[in-house]
């Protein structure tokens, strides 16, 4: 197991390690091959159709599974109405790529799909009669989970065909995206230009993490954004990068955004923005967070300058402001951690991992016990053998949540139980140190912070045009089925 984030190509497959609960819920494509002969009081009867689909459709009973499965999962759901609504669509997009894939060609055999599975079982240290057991403990059958499986191979592929294999990134990009975010870094708390006088002109360079929010949102949704915006704050106000932390927070959740919006005059600022960093100097967090219409606004200043008049509005850098611009080497905070991981698996809850990983930090805490031997006792994790340790890591390198934690700890200490999609981990930090960031580096993770941006911009379009083109009939959504045959 490893806790480094995983790469946009792969990340469809990952989530067949986060168990098998979390796509229990879905149910498989059925195609109705002559729906076009069909009446709607015919459709109805079978089994509860929600809506009609190109030559499929989507069952009320399959809406019903899938918020089960949520539930199971302790997501928070809204609690508007919303939510069936919700849950159909993302049904009906997934069964318009199905039958989009199946049209091109795509399939998986059977033979592939035992490979898939056997890794899936070698993954969690299990033979595969003792995963087939499991996910029939759940309440599935083996048969359906296969083809569940089957179908969620079948989508990532497709998607990774359609969207990524066009995504083109060019050498200007990268260039930008290094000198905007080594300017960012290099004016962290420092005034880079040289200040507006009382009452004179004045330009600003405002940055800012965006959590949006869907018009159709419900209180529970909106709440838990604002909850979101106001970690990022908190956060905002340590010892951080903006763009890195908003970065982080993308990848956590791709709709969130984060932008340098560039030096503008305050009448070329929202207006909202402008009230909330009125006061606000170079290199510091607004005290609050912004909310706007379209949802909630984290603002940093990073810089503000005098308005220079003249034909050329930009001034000229000085030698040392140019060279801070260019790509180089930079410098960058590494840490040494360990852990002790319990991994989500059957037979373990929520409660009782949280509750041994909360005795071993006592014990550590107490010095009653070591954390290594705990670790190397203890911890489901290939690291376990070496006392937990994870080596020296970097910004970007671990998935969020345990990133998160992790720097907010001091040199040796415990931190409480954390959650991640791999289970339940318990970190010590061991030390820090500075470290250089060398041009290729950069330029790797410049190439996948683009292609992060523009994946989730193209997949977006690309699902609307999806949509737009397919013939889809809404039938009766809102009631659940009451008794459906399975």
């Amino acid at each position: 197991m490893t806790l480094y984030r995983i790469s946009l190509k792969s990340f469809f497959c990952t989530i067949f390690l986060l168990g098998v609960s979390a796509i229990f819920g879905y149910a498989g494509a059925q195609d109705v091959s002559k729906a076009n002969v069909v009446t709607d009081s015919k459709i109805r009867n079978i089994d509860g159709v929600a809506a009609v689909v190109n030559t499929g459709y989507v069952t009320r009973k399959e809406i019903d599974d899938r918020i089960a499965a949520l539930k199971k999962q302790g997501a928070t759901l809204p609690d508007d109405g919303s939510l069936r609504k919700m849950i159909l669509e993302r049904l009906i997009i997934e069964k318009i790529q199905l039958q989009n894939a199946e049209q091109e060609g795509i399939v998986v055999t059977n033979k592939e799909l035992d490979k898939i599975i056997a890794d899936i079982a070698d993954k969690n240290k299990i033979s595969v009669a003792e995963f087939k057991a499991k996910v029939i403990a759940s309440g599935s059958t083996f048969e359906k989970y296969r083809q569940l499986l089957r179908d969620d191979v079948i989508l990532s592929r497709y998607r990774e065909r359609e969207v990524e294999g066009k995504i083109k990134i060019s050498d200007a990009e990268i260039d930008n995206f290094i000198s905007e975010r080594t300017r960012a870094m290099n004016g962290g708390g420092v005034q880079r230009s040289a200040p507006a006088a009382k009452g004179e002109p004045e330009e600003i360079d405002v940055a800012q993490i965006f959590i949006p929010i869907d018009s159709s949102a419900g209180v529970g949704s909106q709440a838990e954004a604002k909850k979101k915006a106001d970690q990022l704050l908190r956060d905002a106000k340590g010892d951080v990068d903006f763009l890195q932390l908003g970065a982080m927070a993308a990848k956590e959740n791709p709709k969130i955004k984060f932008q340098d919006l560039g030096y503008r005059t305050p009448d070329r600022l929202p207006q909202l923005f402008y009230e909330a960093i009125r006061n606000t100097g170079g290199g510091q967090v607004a005290n609050i967070v912004v909310k706007s219409p379209a949802g909630y606004h984290v603002l940093k200043v990073l810089d503000r300058r005098a308005v220079v008049t003249g034909t050329n509005p930009q001034p000229q850098a000085t030698p040392q402001e140019t060279s801070s611009a260019a790509p180089q080497n930079i410098l960058i905070t590494q840490t040494m951690a360990r852990h002790i991981l319990l991994r989500n698996r059957a037979g373990l809850n929520d409660q009782d991992a949280e509750r041994r990983l909360a005795g071993y930090r006592d014990q550590v805490r107490a010095k009653t016990a070591d954390f290594g031997e705990l670790a190397k006792k203890f911890s489901e994790d290939g690291s376990a053998s070496n006392g937990g340790n994870l080596g020296w890591m970097g910004p970007g390198d671990l998935v969020p949540e345990f990133e998160q934690a992790m720097n907010r700890l001091q040199i040796g200490e415990v931190s409480n139980p954390v959650k991640t999609e791999f289970g339940w981990h318990l970190i010590q930090v061991l030390e820090r140190r500075e470290a250089q960031l060398t041009v290729e580096k950069q330029r790797q993770f410049a190439r996948a912070a683009i292609r992060e941006r523009k994946f989730e911009q193209a997949y977006q379009d690309w699902l609307r045009e999806l949509r737009d083109t397919a013939t889809v009939k809404i039938l009766n959504v809102d009631d659940a089925a009451a008794s459906a045959p399975r």
